[in-house]
């Protein structure tokens, strides 16, 4: 598991999965989203521009990673 420092929230989930480089647009994220191949808290998550706070975490292609505010 990684943790990824945020220095605001909320922020969009699609956001997150691009500026990581987990995918390589935001509409190749939203379209992943969309499909329900992302977990957000241990449930499918289906909201591209879902709001991310400090302690979610999120699942996507065996990654696992927690946000944390800084």
């Amino acid at each position: 598991m990684r943790t990824i420092d945020i220095t605001r929230e909320p922020v969009e989930l699609y956001k997150i999965l691009k500026f990581e480089g987990l995918v390589t647009t935001g509409g190749e994220a939203k379209l992943l989203i969309g499909d329900g191949q992302v977990r957000v808290n241990g449930e499918v998550e289906t909201r591209k521009r879902r709001q991310m706070r400090d302690g979610d975490t999120i699942e996507f292609r065996g990654e696992h990673i927690t946000l944390r505010l800084v």
